[in-house]
């Protein structure tokens, strides 16, 4: 049950690393911007100008990634001070295409490019928000979709638990009437293996899914990589595909190891 100690919850949007996009999203909104501060009562959101980051809320929304020692210790103190932590978009729920340092020499990396990296504030890994605190509900996309958390909010504030998305991205494309890319044109898309969210935008522009909203819960990757060569991918391709965005979810990454098994089979 969802519960509020007033009638008009307190809202605050937190950024951790990431690019942004989230937020530019949500300012993007224009009008429905202003509806929605009808809805909450936001006490920070720096994009937009209010500040007030160490303020206790109701509802937190969390855009990025834990890529440094000082935001694992930020995201513990917007825990404690927040009734409800959400993990918005990519970043926060998957750790982002900064993730890719977690499969990388991130210190090599590093070494590359500063003189003296002992003054860096830097992990060398990148991790979603649930790996570092609990998290109340999860909103994904690159960028997430404003519509669909207006939809969030509102059911939140009306203190109705909101019905999280698991329908996969082909779902959307048989709703929209949309022909399938991958048998009719035999371009490689990852929405069979997507969840929804951005009402099959790539798809209907006759572009294959790029998984920019992760995996469905029994989503079946590595009968997808296998398809992708059948479609005359290279391997490097292939792994590319799912070490993109949601990178460090277990089902992309299970996929992409899949691909070196093979290689080393065929050696």
């Amino acid at each position: 049950m969802i519960i509020f100690k007033q009638e008009k919850p307190t809202l605050a949007i937190h950024k951790f690393t990431s690019c942004d996009g989230c937020q530019l999203a949500l300012l993007n909104l224009g009008p429905d911007l202003l509806e929605l501060a009808k809805l909450v009562d936001i006490k920070h959101f720096a994009e937009a100008g209010i500040v007030a980051s160490e303020e206790s809320v109701d509802i937190a929304l969390i855009e990025g990634s834990i890529s440094t020692r000082s935001e694992q210790q930020r995201i513990q103190r917007i825990r404690q001070t927040s009734k409800y932590v959400i993990a918005l978009g990519a970043c926060a729920t998957s750790g982002g295409i900064q993730a890719l340092r977690n499969i990388s020499n991130a210190e090599a990396w590093l070494a590359s490019l500063y003189p003296d990296t002992s003054v860096l504030d830097s992990l060398t890994t990148s991790t979603p928000i649930e790996e570092s605190v609990r998290v109340d509900f999860t909103l994904r996309g690159c960028p997430v979709s404003c519509q669909q958390l207006i939809d969030f909010l509102l059911q939140l504030t009306q203190k109705i638990k909101p019905k999280p998305i698991d329908h996969s991205v082909c779902q959307d494309c048989k709703r929209n009437q949309t022909s399938c890319v991958m048998v009719t044109k035999q371009i490689p898309c990852m929405g069979p293996v997507t969840q929804a969210g951005c009402n099959a935008l790539c798809p209907r522009i006759n572009r294959g899914c790029f998984g920019c909203y992760g995996p469905t819960k029994q989503a079946n990757t590595v009968a997808l990589a296998k398809q992708f060569k059948n479609l005359g991918m290279s391997d490097k391709d292939i792994k590319n595909s799912f070490l993109h965005i949601n990178s460090h979810s277990s089902a992309f990454s299970t996929a992409a190891n899949s691909i070196n098994e093979d290689d080393s089979s065929h050696e």
